[in-house]
């Protein structure tokens, strides 16, 4: 066995070296801004900011302590740590993060680039498939929409009526993620959050890939269409329901069927069946099958839920909205039908979510709550719509309001959430204070710093 001696001048050379880094270290972290250090201690506090707990009265002057990564405590009269490290508070807000419950966040880098895009698999139906295996934790696209305050995501795969760019039926298992952490087992909360189906449409328009036109089917014809993939949908759910059935019973003796283990989940009511439907039609239809089929359902998209009100409020459905800043869905609607939905529909209700249903603009989330305040939708539950209700709909309790224990995901910003202007000064994600370096604001220092160019 090989033994190694170190001389004394080594071992003194070793520790001055030691020191020497230590110094480094230290001053280098002095020099860094406050928003950049991390406490040692793993406590925050901020000090002497408006509290917005979601869970009661907005708290004017208060106090948030953050340690372990949870919520420790909360309110006007709150004892500061002397281990923590202070935020000072004054004149901004908190709130909880933001939460984005149908993006493709993770899946999609460049829409146009198709080797970037991890949306869909082939074939119709894909319950087996899941979002969080696909999740690209290093996509520039995370750090953009974290900075805008947003700090979960429900990750959807499927083609999302068309959103996704693809076809099929059964899309997968959405993944809740946090939007901090080193990889995807760092970032999951909930790997099988809920099943995506986009519902499908009685369509008379087509494309024809081989002869790259456009051809108009009778609508009979399209409505067998409809019905014959409606029939698919029943069939493949009455499978999974006896596939379930057999697995409690205990039997050994028929075949493994990833697909239909993955379905079991819904039929068992264990996930939620998050449908993607956007016409009235449609919604009737899908509300429908799924009573039928007697799954939990949540409904997203839904352009004309304002068209099946009594519906929806029947059965106790949650709605996800999709984006709010778009046309009216029928010429004959009001110009103003998609922003006064939300309204609408909490009036009557209906717990209601915003969703991007995109990528890119996922960060442009709290702009689409904003607007919908000014179309009759009150303040708080808009506030609400971008953070608590999401998770709630899929049964995620501990994020979405800034209590004790709860997971300390918590914005802090220079204004109201909402607005345009606003600006996001610090973010806590795990109770980790995280950086809001992203690839467009340093296109933004890189162009604002540009030589100005030479006078004539």
């Amino acid at each position: 066995m090989k033994t190694f001696s170190v001389s004394s001048a080594n071992l003194n050379s070793t520790k001055f070296n030691l020191k020497l880094c230590v110094l480094l270290l230290s001053a280098f972290a002095f020099a860094l801004p406050a928003a950049a250090q991390t406490s040692v201690s793993g406590v925050y506090v901020i000090k002497g900011a408006k509290i917005f707990t979601l869970a009661g009265a907005p708290i004017d002057n208060g106090i948030v302590v953050i340690r372990d990564g949870k919520i420790a405590a909360v309110g006007a009269n709150v004892d500061v740590p002397s281990d923590a490290q202070v935020i000072d508070g004054s004149g901004l807000s908190v709130y909880p993060g933001m939460f984005d419950p149908v993006t493709q966040l993770g899946l999609e880098e460049v829409g146009a680039v198709k080797a970037t895009v991890d949306t869909e698999e082939t074939g119709e139906f894909n319950p087996d498939v899941t979002a969080a295996t696909a999740f690209n934790a290093d996509s520039a696209h995370v750090d953009v929409t974290r900075a805008a305050g947003i700090t979960e995501v429900l990750t959807v795969p499927g083609s999302l009526g068309g959103f996704g760019g693809g076809s099929s039926t059964i899309g997968g298992n959405a993944s809740a993620v946090n939007l901090g952490g080193w990889n995807i087992n760092d970032m999951v909360i909930e790997r099988h959050a809920a099943m995506e189906l986009t519902w499908p449409s009685i369509s008379t328009g087509s494309f024809d890939l081989t002869t790259f036109t456009f051809r108009q089917l009778p609508f009979e014809e399209a409505k067998q269409q409809y019905q014959k993939k409606v029939d698919a949908l029943s069939d493949l759910f009455d499978k999974a329901r006896h596939y379930a059935q057999a697995m409690q019973s205990g039997a050994t003796d028929f075949p493994h069927d990833l697909k239909l283990e993955a379905l079991s989940r819904v039929v068992e009511g264990k996930e939620p069946l998050l449908v993607v439907a956007f016409s009235a039609r449609d919604i009737r239809n899908a509300v429908e099958f799924c009573e039928k089929q007697k799954v939990r359902m949540i409904l997203g998209g839904a352009s004309e839920a304002w068209k099946t009100i009594d519906l929806l409020k029947k059965d106790n459905i949650p709605v996800i909205i999709g984006p709010v800043l778009s046309m009216p869905q029928s010429e004959d609607d009001a110009y103003d039908s998609e922003y006064a939905m939300p309204g609408q529909l909490y009036a009557a209700g209906i717990k209601i979510a915003f969703g991007s249903f995109n990528t890119s603009m996922s960060r442009r989330l709290p702009q689409m709550a904003g607007t919908s305040v000014g179309y009759g939708l009150p303040q708080e539950e808009a506030l609400k719509a971008v953070t608590v209700n999401a998770a709630q709909m899929l049964g995620i309790n501990d994020i979405g309001t800034i209590e004790p224990g709860k997971v300390a995901n918590v914005v802090v910003t220079n204004g109201d959430l909402l607005e345009l202007r606003t600006q996001v000064k610090y973010l806590f994600i795990k109770g980790q204070l995280t950086s809001l370096d992203n690839k467009q604001l340093d296109l933004y220092n890189r162009f604002r710093a540009r030589p100005k160019a030479a006078t004539p």
